[in-house]
């Protein structure tokens, strides 16, 4: 049993070649390349994929702003869930954030063209802070980026900003903040079922690994 759940296990992160990348207001560092280098083709592990915090951060307004995504770098990305999560501080792991428990985005479903490699980009251009946040030009955070692709496995990617007044930060325009005509959006909702104190989100992304796990007799 125990060697079965290993395998199941492997399996998943077999599947798990996919990466995102942000574009927009950047990334911790490129770990595209799909090799066993730690953290090369590290997506898949939290809190960012790998990847330490960096010395260099990137200035993002005080009252929210923009995020650009790239999600189909890798095959199997036609579709998939998005979370946006910040972290405040230096004071966790690798002088980051403690947690990256403050919401930023409520998770959104997108569609991609195909499950093969593409280079669409969508863009949030006004993401506000954290509910019941307040920070002042000068403080540190992380912005974490998780996608759940559909075959189940989340992929992790941060950028480290540091606040700054809105006339500081680079401009947003149309050249590094656009939505590709290919790349739509669905709402995520729940639906209560009848007779029963459950609620679900209608997803397949969630059922996939379930429905594998029971083919191969682990559920």
């Amino acid at each position: 049993m125990f060697y079965s759940i290993l395998s199941a296990l492997a399996i998943c992160l077999s599947l798990v070649n996919g990466h995102t990348v942000i574009s927009y207001p950047g990334w911790r560092g490129d770990n595209l390349v799909t090799n066993e280098t730690f953290p090369f083709g590290m997506q898949w592990m939290y809190p960012c994929g790998g990847m330490g915090t960096s010395r260099n951060r990137t200035t993002w307004p005080i009252g929210g702003g923009a995020l650009a995504v790239q999600p189909g770098w890798f095959q199997g990305h036609s579709k998939g869930f998005f979370y946006v999560n910040m972290g405040f501080g230096t004071n966790g792991p690798d002088n980051g954030p403690n947690n990256f428990t403050n919401v930023m985005v409520p998770i959104f479903e997108f569609t991609g063209p195909s499950n093969g490699p593409y280079p669409g980009t969508f863009c949030l251009p006004q993401i506000p802070l954290p509910a019941n946040a307040t920070v002042k030009a000068g403080d540190l955070a992380t912005i974490q980026v998780v996608m759940t692709a559909q075959h189940g496995a989340s992929l992790f990617n941060c950028v480290d900003i540091i606040f700054a007044e809105p006339e500081n930060v680079a401009e947003v325009n149309k050249s590094n903040c656009f939505n590709s005509s290919d790349i739509g959006f669905n709402n995520v909702f729940t639906s209560q079922i009848s007779g029963a104190d459950l609620s679900i989100t209608i997803s397949m992304a969630v059922l996939t690994p379930i429905l594998l796990l029971s083919m191969w007799g682990l559920s």
